[in-house]
């Protein structure tokens, strides 16, 4: 076979591609060439000129939380404006440093403010140098390898003696200016003051301070009055286990989060309980981005919001804070009464059980129209503004026995005692088993079940179902109970809601319904559960709605403590929630009068048990005291609604261990006084 010939063409055709790629690689290297020549050489000046006229830079802006407000738009959490100086590395010069940080404490200092003054040591009368009482802790770590890397014995003179030399303070400086300049060195290093970092060198300061600074450091570069919302509870006591709280977001929590496709970062700050957990979506608002542009002395000459941050909405809740208050200052004032009262007692007759171990208790008010909380409070309380989950304060309530920051008004149930009488008097006659007119002869002692014998507090001979309410007859509910049935029973109290979820947005417990809930049961049972004893125990929430139930004809509406929705600016309503109903109790009109009018009778007769408190207050008021059995002394439990004839409210109120009804009571008659001054 001949071998194939190439064609001379082929080469030539190589040669010119060859040629053409060579020319276009030198022509675009020759632009970039002339170009680096016009950027450094011929407009070299102007070009350095800009870029040291401004530095821009990208920053996060972070969305304000909403505010919470009580129904008359009062503020509950609230944001409020701030001004801190902050000083910026990037824009000062070094050797100006320190004179700039004098004239900034000699401002502050004439202002009447504060700036961060934190270097455990001090300067004695004598000159000397001492360490700080109480920081014992950042002594030890300024003496640490960490740090100075001094033996832990080391005295303060020769411990700022190394803090000078570490900051290289000028020896001209007199003993105060020295001291003041190593303890703004040292809070600088340990928040790591850096060109990306700036330093907070005072905040929280007046307004007045603010302008002064700024008026006074006028083309220093570096130094920035800056302001920043402030987040806190207007009054920290009333309400802060309705509120919440912040605390840094966890791992698990960070991942559900991000799952749900949610923009949050480790270090954020989530809503933990209460409306701030509850509502966290519609609290949190948007971030957003800003480019910020400076000039070479520090001084902002642009900002350009990239994408704007969006504010939380702001929530309403139905509680009035005037009748938070009084709920508040009523139940710690009768606590502590039935307390001093228990020891007197105890003293006297040399035994336990008189209310010598009250300390706690919870206080609800609901409009009968909606089931709205109009109040709602749990003593002992604290102090919202100095919670904080890693703070000495939570350590100090978390250790503390009587557990403040349990919310015993949603989530606490407790044997509610007598206060129960009226559900099982309404399905008794409901269910005919009595009609108004049945009596029942109490012979203080019932027995039918010998291994459950109920004790009635008097000897009352024959009863119906009025006298027996009024005068809170155990003997009589005993034997109503036992022949209506457990099973009977324990479903007209889901109808009236005990033993069931209320619906309110917060936490809140469902408590434990004798019967359907125990985990054993024998007949006898069926007598305690009939007087509020047994497995029965209720929540003050569940108390209220029950009450509420009761006022408002029979039928439960769902429980709810956010009014409405709006936007920041409150200019728009975002959500509102509306009364819903969830069901009627089953109990004619017929019935329920007869009930309620024995309630009344409580507060109107003579010998009712609420008498001696209500019988003669301006408003007629229907009612039912309880005293329930437990571990320690007797819980006083007390319902009522107000007024009869036209129901407004409704309120449950226990008093742990509290034994006598009369400081329940007064909790309540506190709170109708408030109510009705209107």
């Amino acid at each position: 076979m001949q071998p194939v010939k190439r064609k001379k063409t082929d080469n030539k055709g190589k040669k010119s591609r060859i040629t053409v790629c060579l020319i276009i690689t030198v022509v675009i290297f020759s632009v970039f060439a002339l170009r680096l020549v016009d950027w450094q050489i011929i407009h070299g000046e102007e070009y350095r000129s800009l870029a040291n006229r401004s530095t821009g830079y990208t920053e996060k802006t972070d969305a304000t939380r909403g505010e919470i407000l009580d129904c008359n738009g009062v503020g509950l959490v609230v944001n409020k404006t701030h001004y801190k100086v902050v000083l910026d590395k990037l824009y000062i010069e070094e050797d100006k440093l320190d004179s700039i940080i004098l004239s900034l404490i000699d401002l502050i200092n004439k202002t009447g403010d504060k700036w961060e003054d934190t270097v455990p040591i001090k300067i004695n009368p004598d000159g000397s140098y001492a360490y700080v009482i109480n920081k014992k802790d950042e002594i030890n770590y300024m003496l640490s390898d960490e740090f100075l890397d001094l033996d832990e014995n080391t005295d303060a003179e020769e411990c700022f003696s190394e803090l000078v030399k570490r900051y290289n303070i000028n020896e001209n400086y007199d003993a105060v200016q020295t001291r003041n300049l190593v303890s703004v060195h040292y809070n600088m290093e340990i928040n790591r003051y850096s060109n990306s970092n700036p330093y907070i060198f005072a905040k929280d300061i007046k307004q007045s301070s603010a302008g002064a600074i700024c008026e006074n450091t006028q083309g220093i570069s570096g130094i920035d009055v800056q302001t920043y919302l402030v987040r806190g509870a207007e009054d920290p006591d009333i309400a802060p286990h309705i509120i919440g709280a912040l605390g840094s977001i966890t791992e698990d929590e960070y991942k559900a989060l991000t799952a749900d496709n949610k923009d949050y970062s480790l270090d954020d700050k989530i809503g933990k309980f209460g409306i701030e957990l509850a509502f966290e979506d519609e609290l949190r608002g948007k971030g957003g981005t800003k480019v910020i542009q400076r000039n070479s002395d520090g001084t902002v000459i642009d900002t350009v919001e990239t994408e704007n941050a969006c504010p939380g909405n702001t929530i309403y809740l139905t509680i009035d804070s005037k009748l938070q208050k009084t709920a508040v200052k009523s139940l710690e004032q009768n606590v502590k009464d039935a307390k001093a009262q228990g020891i007197l007692e105890s003293r006297a007759y040399g035994e336990k059980g008189h209310g010598e171990d009250c300390d706690s208790g919870a206080v609800v008010m609901l409009s009968v129209k909606d089931f709205s909380v109009l109040a709602s409070a749990s003593y002992p309380t604290y102090d919202l503004n100095k919670y904080s989950e890693y703070g000495g304060y939570y350590v100090k309530l978390s250790q503390d026995e009587n557990s403040p920051m349990y919310n015993r008004a949603c989530v606490g149930s407790y044997a509610c005692g007598s206060v129960f009488k009226p559900c099982v008097a309404g399905a008794a006659l409901e269910e005919k088993i009595i009609d108004s007119k049945t009596e029942i002869f109490c012979k203080q002692n019932y027995d039918y079940y010998p291994t459950n014998i109920v004790k009635c507090m008097h000897y009352h001979g024959d009863l119906n179902v009025t006298g027996a309410t009024i005068q809170s007859c155990n003997y009589f509910f005993a034997e109503t109970g036992r022949m209506l049935g457990i099973n009977t029973m324990y479903l007209y109290a889901q109808k009236f809601g005990l033993g069931e979820y209320t619906g309110i947005e917060i936490e809140e417990s469902k408590g434990t319904l004798a019967g359907r809930d125990s985990t054993s049961w024998q007949a006898g049972n069926t007598v305690q559960a009939a007087i509020g004893q047994s497995d029965n125990a209720f929540t003050p929430i569940q108390l209220a709605a029950y009450t509420a139930t009761i006022a408002n004809d029979g039928v439960r509406l769902k429980t709810h403590i956010v009014d409405k929705i709006t936007n920041y600016e409150h200019t728009e309503k975002v959500r509102d929630f509306p009364a819903e109903n969830l069901g009627d109790c089953g109990i004619s009109k017929k019935n329920l009068d007869i009930v309620r009018n024995a309630m009344l009778n409580v507060t109107q007769d003579s010998s009712g048990t609420a008498y001696s408190v209500f019988g003669n207050y301006k408003i007629k008021v229907a009612a039912k005291t309880g005293t329930a059995e437990n571990a320690g002394s007797d819980h006083a439990t007390f319902i009522c609604y107000a007024p009869f004839d036209n129901p407004e409210v409704a309120v449950s109120v226990v008093i742990e261990n509290g034994v006598k009804g009369r400081y329940a009571m007064q909790v309540a008659k506190d709170l109708l006084d408030e109510y009705f001054k209107k």
